[in-house]
């Protein structure tokens, strides 16, 4: 995956995967070493990784936020695992 086929669903879905089976935490949740957490009306939410945040905001726009582009790949591979873990979760195959 690169940062041109990301879209908004796909950074949603981790958030979701994040706050659904991660560990909470003062701070949000954790899970495969990203972090999510979100204003307290959720119209913002940011994802974390490294040095790495990714914002969300309100009507599908987001912003990337790193100082390392290694971070950004490792990312990107960690979001593709995950989204390809959920798919097959869904499909009920653990």
């Amino acid at each position: 995956m690169s940062i041109n086929t990301l879209t908004n669903r796909n950074l949603l879905e981790i958030f979701e995967l994040i706050t659904a089976q991660g560990i909470k935490s003062n701070a949000g949740y954790e899970f495969a070493e990203l972090k999510a957490c979100s204003d307290f009306d959720g119209y913002t939410c940011w994802i974390t990784f490294n040095d790495l945040t990714v914002t969300l905001l309100f009507h599908g726009k987001y912003a990337f936020d790193y100082t390392n582009p290694k971070t950004l790949n490792e990312f990107l591979n960690k979001v593709s695992q995950l989204l390809a873990y959920k798919k097959l979760t869904k499909k009920g195959i653990s």
